[in-house]
C-alpha cells in the first residue's frame, strides 16, 4: 500500500521568523514588495533613464534575485456596495439616477473584462556557511534543545542582519529606476506563501523571473 506524503513535505519552507523565511535546506529568504511605473507613459529620455538605472542595478548584484509578479482579480463588490449606499443617501432624484446609471455601467463593464491588480515582489536569497552547516545550527533534523537555544537565536540574528544588508542593497538599486521597495513582515510573508502554494485558484496567477 503506497504511503501518501503530507502536503507540507513538498513545501521547502521550515518557518517564517521576524520577516525572514527559513528554508528546510538552511537557506534564508527576504521579500521586498515593489512599486511600479507606467513605462509607456514616460518620455523617451525618461525611458532611457529607467532602463539605464535598472541595468546599473543588475550590474551591482553579486547574487541572484527572483522577481515575482502576483496577478489577482480585483473584488469590485465593496466598491459597488459603497456606491449603492451613496445613492440611497441622496436627497435628489437626479443624483440617485446618475449614481444608479454609473453602478449599472460598472457592473456591465466587469462582466466582459477581468479587472486585475498586479503586485511586484523581489525575493532576496542568503545561504550563510552552506546549507548543511546552517541546518545543524538551527537543529533541522536534530532534537537538541536547552542551552543551544541561545546560540541558535544569536546565530539567526547575525545572519538576519546579513540578509537585511542585501535587501537594503536591492532596495537602493531599484530606487535608481524610480521604484520603491519595502520589506514584508512575517504576517505578510505568510499570506503571500499561502497564495503561492494554492495555485488551484486561477484568479490569483503568479509569475516568476530570475535576475
Amino acid at each position: 500500500m503506497a504511503t501518501t506524503k503530507a502536503t507540507q513535505s513538498f513545501v521547502p519552507v521550515q518557518e517564517v521568523r521576524n520577516g525572514v523565511i527559513l528554508l528546510k535546506d538552511g537557506g534564508y529568504r527576504g521579500i521586498l514588495m515593489c512599486s511600479s511605473v507606467n513605462f509607456s507613459l514616460k518620455s523617451e529620455d525618461e525611458q532611457r533613464g529607467i532602463i539605464g538605472g535598472f541595468q546599473s542595478f543588475l550590474n551591482t548584484l553579486d547574487f541572484t534575485v527572483q522577481i515575482v509578479v502576483h496577478s489577482r482579480k480585483m473584488d469590485i463588490r465593496p466598491y459597488l456596495e459603497l456606491l449603492q449606499s451613496r445613492a440611497d443617501a441622496q436627497t435628489t432624484e437626479l443624483m440617485r439616477l446618475q449614481l444608479r446609471e454609473y453602478i449599472s455601467f460598472i457592473e456591465n463593464f466587469i462582466v466582459g473584462a477581468d479587472i486585475m491588480t498586479k503586485t511586484f515582489y523581489v525575493i532576496v536569497p542568503y545561504s550563510p556557511g552552506g546549507s548543511t552547516e546552517i541546518a545543524r545550527t538551527f537543529g533541522f533534523g536534530s532534537k537538541k534543545t536547552g542551552t543551544d537555544d541561545a546560540s541558535k537565536d544569536q546565530a539567526f540574528e547575525e545572519e538576519r542582519v546579513q540578509l537585511e544588508q542585501r535587501m537594503s542593497l536591492v532596495a537602493n538599486g531599484l530606487s535608481s529606476s524610480g521604484l520603491r521597495a519595502i520589506p514584508l513582515g512575517t504576517e505578510e510573508i505568510i499570506e503571500l506563501l499561502y497564495r503561492s502554494f494554492n495555485l488551484g485558484d486561477m484568479e490569483n496567477p503568479i509569475r516568476y523571473a530570475n535576475a
